[in-house]
């Protein structure tokens, strides 16, 4: 029978404030038996509690106060003297405290010089300083190895919910597949909305987390999200998209949407017959060129203001730097947007 794969599996799951504790009892455990044949169960019990007091407080001040104040920080000189400090204090205390308890409750014949319980209280100080070390490390170790499994646990949990977030959405995929096939008989053109709804869920899922899509397929998912927009507008929209750019050119997903957005939301008029939108997307000197121009029906998003365009902003400064334009203008009732970045060849 293997043992050591439970007991593996325990300290695996144990946290370190738990095998601390488990640490601290079997101490107090071994000084009370080491005691206990000498000097009965109340003076062991006693001096077993006193040791792990000291020896606590010397452990601890110096892993968790000294060596992250000071060593950690640069300040050697000023952590070595710290420490002799500290060594002297709790061994004067902790002679001083031995000697009163020993020769108030315990002493029969002989009592025991001050100076020597306090030079005894010094040399375990020192191996006690010396045990912390070691003591720190492990204390480093199991929580680093803490760290590690639950960061493996997180990522099995994240690559569990990939594996739903996949087969959740093309069971959704095939599904309004079979009701565009089955609209397509009795009304084809509420089948072909399906099917543009069925491309845009399909960039979301399969091309918007990549760092770069191809500009055929941005342009592709405009094209299908303003079609579905349309169908809002009772009078219909004349939307003019003028696109003069490579279409194998390779640009980061969802920049140009803002702007489209804002277009089907400040620049429609929903009772109105002549609603026009001016789209043109364009490539020069290395940079891509995009352009807006509706009439302003709704309150606009504003120069610098807009939820959207504040984002897109933020969005251009982590990838372009300063290297980027983003203007929006209100003229005679219209309002105008532009945006240019440079291209990525590297692919």
């Amino acid at each position: 029978m293997n043992t050591r794969a439970p007991i593996t599996s325990f300290f695996d799951r144990a946290s370190v404030q738990t095998l601390q504790w488990l640490v601290w009892t079997f101490v107090w455990l071994s000084i009370f038996f080491s005691y206990l044949s000498m000097d009965g169960w109340r003076q062991s019990s006693i001096y077993s509690t006193l040791n792990c007091i000291f020896y606590a407080t010397l452990i601890y001040t110096n892993i968790l106060l000294l060596f992250p104040k000071l060593y950690a920080a640069g300040k050697k000189t000023g952590y070595f003297f710290s420490v002799i400090l500290l060594i002297l204090t709790l061994s004067f205390i902790r002679g001083w405290v031995y000697w009163k308890v020993y020769n108030t409750w315990f002493v029969m014949n002989e009592k025991y010089a001050l100076s020597s319980v306090i030079y005894s209280s010094l040399l375990s100080n020192t191996y006690t300083f010396i045990l912390s070390l070691v003591f720190r490390i492990a204390l480093a170790y199991f929580g680093l190895k803490k760290q590690a499994q639950e960061m493996l646990l997180q990522k099995s949990q994240a690559e569990l919910n990939l594996l739903k977030s996949q087969v959740q959405p093309h069971f959704l995929f095939n599904t309004l597949n079979n009701i565009y096939y089955e609209t397509y008989r009795e009304s084809p053109r509420s089948a072909l909305l399906i099917d543009r709804l069925s491309e845009i869920m399909r960039y979301f899922v399969d091309e918007s987390p990549r760092q770069y899509v191809k500009l055929s397929t941005e342009v592709r998912f405009l094209e299908n999200y303003m079609a579905l927009e349309q169908i809002r507008v009772r009078h219909g929209v004349t939307i003019r998209f003028d696109k003069t750019a490579d279409p194998e050119t390779m640009v980061p997903p969802m920049l140009l949407m803002t702007f489209v957005e804002n277009l089907f939301k400040h620049g429609i008029n929903k009772a109105g017959t002549e609603n026009v939108l001016d789209i043109r997307l364009s490539t020069r000197d290395n940079r891509l060129h995009f352009e807006t121009r509706n009439r302003l029906y709704q309150t606009s998003p504003g120069k610098d203001g807009g939820f959207g365009i504040k984002n897109l902003r933020e969005r251009l400064v982590i990838l372009y730097g300063n290297d980027f334009l983003l203007d929006t203008q209100e003229n005679e009732g219209c309002f105008a947007a532009k945006l240019s970045f440079p291209l990525n060849h590297s692919f």
